[in-house]
């Protein structure tokens, strides 16, 4: 039998995703069969996965507190320093209360399944990210799909379709093209038809703005019809995500959310390395280091037809699955890790490069990737 074909026939062999075995060994930097590369592909927006800071907090944990929760936050895994990130998250963002879960991933999943039922009519930009997908699946109402930031589809569709309750669901920072949705344009649509607005901004939180991402940009920070998603796993160079709203609803999800109640919690160490990435990005410099990072790979990029994006992710679009397995060979090549990215994970086509930028990477090697591009691009 062919195991394979037999159970993953919707995987064709041309697609078919190796692991690439990288090491990593520095602040914007990978092993790759055995050569150094610069890194142009992480989330590390803030090369907060390497400040001494941040591991020595986390060093500190595992000494007083050993490694492993134990358990599940409603049993043996709410350590105190999960509620001392949450209240910081709070004051942060501007919300009534935050709640802290395992992964990104966990909470878009819970989250969509917890906030749904029967009557529960979910309305979703066609580009979010995977585990929002994965968690409109799990919501039980009816789901609905609308072209990518088209608000005007939206408003017909929820005119047409709205039911007892709705869910708008979208990226802040959309993680494959790095555009951004427009919350305020959402938020209104949501008091029109008494919606909530679920925005996974784990790419613009720590990134835009003073840090504070999408939601600071546009003034919504803290709307009471707004529950913001963001993640330890970007640019706080952790690991783990939280989900901020009005109290209410972060209760609510406590007393429903399977992927909080039925899953070890964090490890104290992620929660207390956390507080420590949280004061480092309220500081600013770091979020400013980037800023001006994104600022110089988009002059210097112009000319190429690039760097259009505010945020930290720059895509290079270049059509056919092969177009970009070569162009990220000839990176390679040239000394830069940036893999290229197929469907499905973007739509058929659109096979790209997703350029990452950060405040480790010093400008000489921004510079030296722009002039691979240019070579690779003419």
């Amino acid at each position: 039998m062919d195991l394979a074909a037999n159970w993953f026939p919707d995987v064709p062999h041309a697609r078919r995703r190796a692991l690439p075995g990288i090491e990593r060994t520095g602040p914007a930097r990978v092993r790759k069969r055995g050569r150094v590369l610069w890194d142009f592909a992480s989330n590390d927006y803030l090369g907060l996965a390497w400040h001494p800071e941040v591991r020595q907090a986390a060093i500190r944990a595992i000494e007083t507190k050993g490694l492993g929760a134990t358990g599940s936050r409603l049993v043996t895994g709410d350590d105190p320093e999960l509620h001392a990130l949450e209240a910081e998250l709070a004051d942060w963002l501007g919300f009534p209360a935050a709640l802290v879960v395992g992964s990104g991933f966990l909470l878009n999943t819970g989250l969509l399944a917890a906030l749904g039922g029967r009557s529960t009519h979910l309305f979703a930009d066609k580009l979010v990210h995977a585990s929002l997908i994965d968690g409109a699946r799990l919501h039980f109402g009816q789901s609905f799909r609308f072209p990518h930031r088209d608000y005007a589809r939206l408003a017909r569709l929820l005119r047409a379709k709205s039911g007892r309750r709705n869910l708008i669901v979208t990226d802040g920072v959309f993680s494959m093209d790095g555009d951004v949705a427009d919350l305020k344009a959402l938020l209104a649509l949501a008091e029109q038809y008494e919606a909530l607005v679920v925005a996974d901004d784990a790419h613009g939180i720590g990134v835009l703005g003073s840090g504070r991402g999408a939601a600071e940009v546009q003034g919504v920070l803290g709307h009471p019809l707004l529950v913001l998603v963001g993640t330890f796993g970007k640019a706080f160079g952790g690991y783990g995500a939280f989900v901020l709203a009005a109290r209410e609803i972060i209760e609510g999800l406590v007393q429903r959310m399977r992927t909080l109640i039925f899953s070890t919690a964090l490890p104290p160490a992620i929660p207390a390395a956390m507080r420590t990435s949280l004061r480092l990005v309220r500081e600013g410099s770091l979020v400013r280091a980037l800023q001006a990072r994104i600022a110089h790979f988009r002059a210097r990029a112009s000319s190429l037809g690039l760097g259009a994006r505010a945020a930290a992710i720059q895509p290079v679009i270049l059509g056919e699955d092969e177009a970009a397995l070569r162009a990220s060979r000839m990176l390679e090549a040239a000394g830069f890790f940036a893999p290229a990215i197929r469907p499905p994970t973007v739509p058929e086509g659109a096979a790209r490069l997703r350029i990452t930028l950060s405040a480790a990477q010093p400008t000489e090697a921004i510079d030296a990737l722009v002039d691979a591009l240019g070579e690779i691009l003419r």
